[in-house]
């Protein structure tokens, strides 16, 4: 059944990480020296605003791809924020966890799980429906490398 991620190897972002060099105004066009790294940073303080809730989670399945959101990246997911519509949400639907779009339906009778790929359908969640989100996904990192 192929309705959506699964999220795998979720791990807390309360640990420390190691501090990078930060190239400041790297420019898309013509190359800057590299005497422009001067600052250091914190990955995870740059990515993670509420150590306490929040987690990391691998993902799997293509449902999302059309959204930038690949089978393989990192997300980082907040638990306490929450979600509004167009967030993309770490969902807990009727026993399975999914990434997916999260949009209230304007009747108020139900919301929807939007997939960002045409080969999966929107899920529909109501009342009937073992529901919670999980987390609010604040970032996606993916390799570019195509090696």
């Amino acid at each position: 059944m192929h309705m959506s991620e699964q999220l795998l190897h979720i791990t807390s972002a309360e640990q420390e990480s190691p501090e990078l060099a930060l190239a400041e105004h790297l420019h898309a066009g013509f190359p800057s020296p590299a005497a422009d790294c001067t600052e250091r940073i914190d990955i995870t303080r740059e990515l993670v605003r509420h150590p306490e809730t929040t987690f990391y989670a691998r993902i799997e399945g293509d449902s999302m791809q059309d959204a930038g959101i690949f089978s393989g990246d990192l997300v980082v997911i907040d638990r306490s924020l929450q979600a509004f519509d167009g967030d993309y949400v770490a969902a807990y639907i009727d026993g399975e966890f999914t990434v997916k779009e999260f949009r209230s339906d304007p009747s108020g009778q139900c919301a929807w799980l939007i997939p960002h790929n045409d080969k999966y359908s929107k899920i529909r969640v109501d009342d009937e429906n073992a529901f919670v989100i999980w987390g609010v996904i604040t970032h996606t990192i993916h390799d570019v490398r195509t090696r």
